[in-house]
């Protein structure tokens, strides 16, 4: 979906199909088919943008046949798909039962992770529309926090590996006229976890094309000011590549037994929910949300907030609630001003086959149904900040 900003620019709006699980490039084709195109016409749109995730057997296929490429390109192009962003975070298995700590492997210490950032890069050049020449690729924040914090040596490889795709996204411009971004994601327990973790290592990094994806799911659950974090960022130089629109769980009260047992419900075994609350003395936080539903690892006199991808649209029940409003506000920071601060935006809860049973859609029917409500719902967030809906 396509939106013109009173400044003249396009804004860009799609949805993370990271959401379908898909390994093999015909796994990414029947998404198209099963999902997004569904999506398009519950939406009455004549085109869709979406945020495609391709796993790296998916990606290499693309890579290594030409022909393949150019045949995804036309089946996009016939299904009125667009594609302007890839969520080049997970690597594989993202649909697997356990992914977890998985997610964070290979991290940017490791070629693999180099090796397929470029391919993504590569394959988003080529599938970009005709009359676009910006894509943007988001990415994990270097590491999951252990064993890389506090040693040298790791750091100065993810540097090294960053600097390296700098050079070979300024060759892929100068090939193909393509200008294609890569954004760390900042997330809750990352080597870069915040915002502000972010501008040491994206200054010592240098490069325009190397910036930040600021996922407002990740930037709630971290109680971060999105107006402070974005001045921040501003003031440092660093570009906001892309941002993801999501909301986390929130229990305003989590000493409440009733509270408990309703977060208790989110706490399942495929991705990791690190929960956070700020207290007086910083912030404090678990990996995972039953660590916190089950014991005394966090204080409960305060608010928690746990990474847990909730539908935009629908918020959980009482005594629960989402970070919504973070959405909210930091949407309006980044395109409710006289210049847009980003582009594209993606809509990213990936979670809806992890909600509780009763919240969790049945069908493809009822998914896609789903998909269009948060997409309509970040439409007219965009209509209200000033933004005119392009054919």
């Amino acid at each position: 979906m396509r939106f013109r900003h009173p400044d003249g620019s396009t804004v860009h709006l799609a949805y993370c199909t990271n959401v379908h699980p898909a390994e093999t490039l015909d796994g990414v084709r029947a998404q198209l088919r099963d999902h997004c195109e569904p999506v398009r016409r519950r939406l009455g749109r004549d085109r869709l943008g979406i945020g495609l995730w391709l796993a790296r057997d998916a990606a290499r296929t693309l890579i290594n046949d030409p022909a393949e490429l150019r045949a995804l390109r036309a089946e996009l192009d016939g299904r009125g798909l667009e594609v302007v962003t890839l969520n080049g975070f997970p690597y594989e298995g993202f649909g697997a039962a356990e992914v977890k700590y998985r997610v964070y492997r290979p991290d940017w210490t490791e070629p693999d992770r180099l090796a397929h950032t470029t391919d993504l890069a590569r394959l988003l050049a080529a599938l970009l529309p005709d009359d676009v020449t910006e894509g943007t690729v988001s990415t994990l924040p270097l590491a999951w926090r252990t064993p890389y914090d506090g040693d040298a040596g790791a750091a100065r490889t993810a540097r090294a590996a960053l600097i390296t795709l700098a050079q070979r996204l300024d060759a892929l411009a100068e090939l193909t006229g393509k200008s294609v971004r890569v954004g760390l994601e900042p997330e809750p327990g990352c080597t870069v976890e915040t915002t502000a973790d972010a501008i040491a290592p994206l200054t010592d990094v240098g490069h325009h094309r190397i910036g930040l994806c600021v996922d407002t799911c990740h930037l709630a659950t971290s109680f971060e000011d999105p107006g402070t974090a974005l001045d921040a960022l501003t003031a440092a130089g660093i570009r906001v590549v892309k941002s993801q629109l999501s909301a986390a769980l929130h229990a305003e009260h989590p000493h409440l037994p009733e509270v408990r047992a309703a977060l208790a419900a989110f706490a399942e075994p495929r991705f990791l929910h690190q929960t956070r609350t700020r207290t007086a003395a910083g912030l404090r936080g678990t990996d995972d949300l039953d660590e916190a539903v089950t014991g005394r690892a966090l204080p409960d006199s305060t608010p928690w907030r746990a990474h847990f991808h909730v539908p935009l649209h629908a918020p959980p029940a009482p005594p629960l609630t989402s970070t919504l409003p973070v959405l909210r506000d930091t949407l309006a920071r980044l395109i409710g001003g006289p210049v847009p601060l980003t582009r594209h935006l993606e809509v990213e809860t990936y979670t809806w086959q992890a909600l509780p049973a009763v919240l969790r859609p049945r069908t493809r029917a009822q998914l896609a149904d789903g998909i269009a409500a948060e997409l309509t719902l970040a439409r007219d967030l965009l209509v209200d900040l000033g933004l005119k809906e392009l054919p």
